[in-house]
């Protein structure tokens, strides 16, 4: 009988993101219309969508194995689980988020000390609190089921805390951002019993390790080429790599074949310098893992 263990994927912003980095890691998860259960490409795999607020809990009593949800929720709920590894993506980028204070752009409060005696809006409601108790600061906070800056637009709070990538979104309402309260991005979480199985822990390595591989790709590119062996080291001093380029001789002696592991964002800057330090036949060639 073949061993099954439970991953949670998160439901909501991070859903599509998950399932574009779990394909580019080697796994096909395909959502079924009005079903909580994926399917997937692995017969040791059981798959269940859930909302990343709720992974933390059910990884700890046991219901899933493994999820990937953010930190902020692990914190929020206090979840007993172990995180495995970061895994820094979000719903549009490979950056981390962060949990704002926000205002009013005319509000009056400019730093968290002048929140005492306000109300706050937010779905962060257990950590915004125990932040607040932890500076002695006495505030009502008040769970948002959604729209957090809508009720500071419209009055039904003096503030929210509220996640952002880049502000753009809260700026956009005539809201002010105060401070940072939390930096936070995914993680790859898992049940303590879980990871004291040998095979369940292997598992969960095994997904960590491809998970991990496949975003530390996401920017890298291979370039490929030809260069004259009388032109080699002007090459070499052009080209980054994680050790040093792959060099070997061609059937032609005075010909070698390059290629190096460079950052996506120097591609274009590079090849015209190859190009006039001899460089021929340059091939840029998409990498899905970086171990």
């Amino acid at each position: 009988m073949t061993s099954i263990l439970k991953l949670g994927i998160p439901k909501g912003s991070l859903e599509s993101s998950t399932l574009e980095l779990f394909r580019q890691a080697g796994w096909t998860i395909k959502p079924r219309s009005r079903n909580y259960f994926p399917s997937v490409d692995d017969n040791e795999l059981s798959c269940a969508l859930v909302r990343s607020q709720e992974m933390g809990p059910y990884v700890a009593n046991g219901t899933l194995d493994a999820g990937l949800t953010g930190q902020d929720w692990i914190q929020e709920t206090e979840a007993d689980v172990e995180v495995v590894c970061d895994l820094v993506y979000s719903k549009t980028s490979d950056q981390p988020c962060r949990w704002v204070l926000v205002v009013d752009r005319e509000s009056s409060i400019h730093s968290v000390e002048d929140l005492e005696g306000k109300t706050i809006s937010t779905e962060l409601v257990e950590f915004t609190r125990r932040y607040l108790a932890e500076r002695n600061i006495k505030a009502r906070v008040e769970f948002s089921w959604g729209a957090t800056e809508a009720k500071v637009v419209e009055g039904l709070a003096d503030a929210a805390v509220e996640i952002t990538e880049t502000g753009s979104t809260i700026k956009a309402h005539g809201l002010r951002i105060v401070c940072d309260l939390l930096y936070t991005h995914t993680v790859l979480v898992a049940n303590r019993d879980s990871m004291r199985d040998e095979w369940k822990r292997g598992k969960i390595e095994q997904i960590a390790l491809l998970l991990q591989s496949a975003l530390a790709a996401r920017d890298k590119v291979l370039l490929k080429m030809n260069i004259p062996s009388s032109r080699i080291d002007e090459a070499i001093d052009l080209l980054p790599s994680l050790h040093a380029p792959t060099i070997n001789h061609l059937h032609q002696d005075d010909w070698l074949a390059v290629e190096s592991v460079v950052d996506k964002t120097r591609v274009r800057e590079l090849i015209p310098l190859l190009r006039e330090a001899g460089a021929e036949g340059i091939l840029e060639l998409e990498i899905h893992k970086l171990v």
